[in-house]
């Protein structure tokens, strides 16, 4: 029998979308959502802590935090191939400073989340879905089904 798991977490980021011919080219922040959900069959085993669970909640949370919202909540986030004489002025402006090998598009961000995530999940124990709210209204998602060819 296989069960699906979900977490939720909140954090403010900031970001700017280097080369971008928008308005999103210039330093902006959002209230990200970020929902993970993990598949797997519960522990049935009396003499386990974890008797009934696919996975502790308070694990999951744990995995978010560190991986995620330590690491993005109240950042700002930059693709580092933005240019050097840019780059050199950001430490004067945020003391929280996030390159990233990669746009920080929520496309991009929900799909390093889903790696991140899927390293720290416990033997048997399988990602499903990381969903990421930009705002309210926008989100990107990593299905696990998506991944298979």
């Amino acid at each position: 029998m296989k069960i699906r798991v979900t977490k939720e977490a909140v954090f403010e980021m900031s970001h700017a979308l280097w080369n971008y011919d928008g308005l999103c080219r210039n330093i902006h922040g959002h209230s990200y959502k970020v929902v993970v959900t993990v598949s797997g069959t519960p522990v049935n085993n009396a003499n386990d802590p974890k008797n009934g669970m696919v996975i502790d909640f308070g694990d999951l949370k744990k995995i978010i935090k560190e991986e995620i919202t330590d690491v993005f909540d109240h950042s700002l986030v930059i693709y580092e191939k933005a240019g050097k004489e840019w780059i050199d002025q950001l430490p004067k402006i945020t003391g929280r400073l996030v390159f990233t090998p990669y746009q920080p598009t929520s496309e991009m961000m929900v799909a390093d989340f889903a790696d991140k995530i899927m390293k720290r999940l416990p033997a048997g124990t399988e990602l499903v879905s990381v969903k990421l709210y930009e705002t309210a209204t926008s989100s990107s998602e990593w299905l696990a089904a998506d991944q298979k060819t």
